[in-house]
């Protein structure tokens, strides 16, 4: 079983940087600037052999009014009462102060074992700061530098003491939860959401708007199925994100909305479908993550039911692309409608984990082609032939036709359509891939020219045996080897002089030039002259 750990101290000690070192990855957001974490964020983490399970919180104030790090306190007491060890963090460089003095008295008021790490610690300049830790009265401090890694060693060993007074048991790995993020523009209310579908405050909310920074991860179970949620920070227009934290923030929830498989897309029904909206839902379909609509603060609604029409209505005009996904109106303050949007998000899950059958995807496709044939594209039309579902999550399909790099895309949104309407899967995003379905064979003889001569067999007649003669594209080689060889073997035929033919008894052989025109038809043989007809004069005509 793994250690509990929680990371604790006051504002700007590096809480964070030492989660993100233990965890391997960063995970936290880290800034200069004090107050960046503000909900209690979970990780998995390893030191050594030793399994962690990390828990970093907000810094402490000493404040007890309704402000926001006074609900920053609350939550970072639950985690040391949640957590096996507390790991009490204090700025070497600063030395300690009053507000370290205050958070160790609270400390030490908790049944839990505390572990004091003395950060910043990796200059000589921060000796005096190691040594005043040890008037806190927690032990031993451990000189640590989580920023370069060093004093892990040290640190290793504290654990591994208290590790060892802890009861080991074993846990079953049993099914993988759901990964569900909740994103949002700011204040959309996506973190009391969370807090009302878990049943506690787990997450801070407020009425001021970007409270969570952080993309939160809330392990939760529903129905027997494991489900983790990720809050996440709101998601503003990209030319009014202008502060490095506010930029951290935004490609931290991006990447949550990578690693899920279902979008829960928060909106204030008040006005729903802004621009930012529209361009969230469209990255999660580029995605590939399943997406379901939720219009939060519904309970500000006056005329619901024809309100809600028009949203669904205005929804599928707006976002064709995902055109049937659901809508679900809820109210997170009064907990109205919220049975519904679970329901919802598993149903979307379902559909994009399906997986067609191939025959069932031909038997679609002739119909899809009966009811409207692919265009002519230069005269010639484009013929699909077969289809197939290659992967699922998102469903991803290959389709084999003629001409496939001419298909026009509105033909392609047709089938995708098709798709859904055919095996009810409303709103899932598809990708469909279309391949041409020449033989690489074929194009290899093509351009591979005739075969050598020794591998082409030779055809040539012989007395007394039937000659075999070849068909298809054996003919073909062999005539063409065939005559290659006859016209290598063939030898060049003798030229004969030309004789002079001679009638007899006109003229002697070598006597005179050849004679051309009718006297040369005189002189053939067997040949007789025709009588010649007796011409037509004046004096005659003169008689």
């Amino acid at each position: 079983m793994p250690m509990r750990l929680a990371i604790v101290g006051r504002p700007n000690v590096g809480k964070s940087t030492l989660f993100n070192r233990l965890a391997g990855k960063k995970l936290a957001i880290v800034d200069d600037q004090p107050g960046v974490t503000r909900d209690r964020r979970f990780g998995s983490g390893r030191i050594g052999d030793l399994e962690l399970e990390l828990i970093d919180t907000a810094g402490f104030e000493d404040v007890t009014d309704d402000s926001l790090e006074s609900r920053m306190r609350q939550q970072t007491i639950v985690a040391i009462e949640e957590a096996d060890v507390a790991l009490f963090v204090v700025d070497a460089r600063d030395g300690v102060t009053p507000m370290d003095e205050v958070f160790a008295e609270i400390l030490r008021r908790h049944d839990k074992p505390v572990i004091l790490a003395a950060n910043k610690a990796e200059s000589k300049a921060s000796d005096v700061g190691v040594n005043e830790a040890f008037g806190l009265g927690l032990g031993e401090p451990i000189a640590i530098s989580a920023e370069h890694g060093e004093g892990m060693a040290d640190l290793y060993q504290a654990l591994l003491g208290v590790y060892s007074d802890l009861d080991e048991e074993e846990e079953d790995e049993g099914e993988k939860p759901i990964r569900i993020a909740i994103v949002g523009r700011p204040n959309a209310g996506k973190s009391t959401l969370v807090n009302k579908l878990i049943g506690e405050d787990r997450l801070l909310t407020g009425p001021e708007a970007g409270i969570t920074r952080d993309a939160i991860p809330v392990d939760w179970t529903w129905e027997g199925r494991p489900v983790r949620l990720v809050d996440t920070a709101g998601l503003r227009r990209k030319a009014k994100v202008q502060e490095k934290l506010e930029k951290l923030s935004t490609s931290d929830t991006i990447r949550a909305i990578t690693f899920a498989e279902v979008v829960i897309l928060v909106m204030d029904a008040t006005h729903p479908f802004e621009i930012q909206d529209l361009q969230i839902a469209d990255l999660v379909e580029r995605e590939g993550r399943g997406l379901v609509f939720c219009l939060a603060k519904w309970d500000l609604i006056e005329n619901q039911g024809a309100t809600l029409k028009e949203i669904t209505e205005e929804a599928g005009r707006l976002l064709p692309q995902l055109r049937g996904s659901p809508v679900v109106a809820l109210s997170a303050e009064t907990g109205r409608h919220l049975d519904r949007l679970m329901p919802a998000v598993f149903k979307v899950h379902g559909d994009w984990s399906t997986k067609v059958k191939t025959r069932d995807l031909n038997d679609w496709l002739q119909m899809a082609l009966e009811r409207h044939p692919p265009p002519a594209v230069n005269g010639r039309r484009v013929k699909p032939k077969y289809m197939a579902q290659i992967k699922a999550r998102p469903p991803t399909f290959v389709m084999f036709a003629t001409r496939a790099d001419q298909l026009p895309d509105h033909y392609r949104r047709y089938l995708i359509n098709s798709l859904r309407e055919s095996f009810d899967l409303p709103g899932v995003p598809m990708r469909l891939t279309v391949k041409s379905n020449k033989n690489p064979y074929a194009e290899g003889e093509e351009k591979g020219g005739p075969a050598p001569k020794s591998s082409v067999p030779t055809f040539a007649p012989k007395l007394g045996k039937k000659v075999v003669t070849p068909k298809g594209v054996a003919a073909v080689r062999a005539k063409a080897a065939g005559a290659v060889v006859e016209a290598a073997e063939k030898p060049k035929p003798k030229v004969k002089p030309k004789t002079k033919q001679v009638a007899p008894g006109k003229a002697k052989v070598g006597a005179g030039p050849t004679p051309k025109g009718r006297a040369a038809k005189l002189n053939r043989p067997g040949v007789k002259p025709k009588r010649a007809s007796r011409p037509t004069s004046t004096r005659r005509s003169g008689r």
